[in-house]
């Protein structure tokens, strides 16, 4: 049940996130729905194929359709009063990587999965809805940009294995995983920290 809660919270945050972007390209109804879908089960989607988990999970469980639809609802309604698109998009966003790297990482493990094979499960069960969405929205994908975004979820699920070595009870080491996930991303942006580029700057 914890971990089913978990894969649901970053399901809302994902399809929220979704909303969001559908909105400030300015989508019909059928848009905001499409994208609010495919950010929210794109990442989870690439696992369980990798995986061979088929049919995927989101087909079989009823509850993650609802529950995109019900964000949708809630996103569409309370638009006006996320009037601060980036920064929510921002918020939404960073806790979906770092609630889905950590579901990612479980779903590693229960396959019977090395550490750091988990650890880049997680890191795609975290991006690749978001790659799905920006593309589909015209913008180059936030994982390409330098921004700190896989990066967090390779060190947040490093860090979950780490406290585990420390016999950390594993919903506690699970939960801190996640936080650090979500913390690196933020402290990142506040302070712009980024990873270095290839290109120079144009005097």
């Amino acid at each position: 049940m914890f971990y089913l809660i978990i894969d649901i919270l970053g399901t809302i945050a994902f399809a929220i996130s979704g909303v969001l972007v559908a909105i400030d390209k300015k989508l019909d109804l059928f848009g905001v729905i499409i994208i609010a879908f495919v950010t929210a089960i794109g990442g989870g989607t690439l696992r369980d194929l990798l995986l061979g988990n088929t049919p995927v999970n989101w087909l079989q469980e009823p509850i993650y359709g609802i529950t995109i639809l019900g964000a949708v609802v809630v996103g569409v309604l309370f638009r006006k009063q996320l009037k601060y698109v980036r920064r929510s998009l921002f918020l939404f966003d960073t806790i979906g990587i770092g609630l889905y790297t950590m579901v990612g990482i479980e779903k590693g493990l229960l396959a019977g999965l090395s550490p750091a094979i988990c650890v880049g499960l997680g890191t795609v069960n975290a991006s690749f809805g978001g790659v799905v969405r920006d593309i589909l929205c015209n913008q180059i994908p936030i994982i390409f940009r330098k921004e700190i975004y896989a990066t967090a979820c390779i060190l947040g699920g490093g860090a979950y294995f780490i406290l585990q070595e420390f016999a950390l009870p594993d919903p506690y080491a699970y939960l801190a995983g996640i936080f650090i996930v979500v913390g690196i991303r933020i402290l990142a942006v506040k302070f712009k920290i980024a990873l270095p580029t290839i290109y120079q700057k144009s005097n």
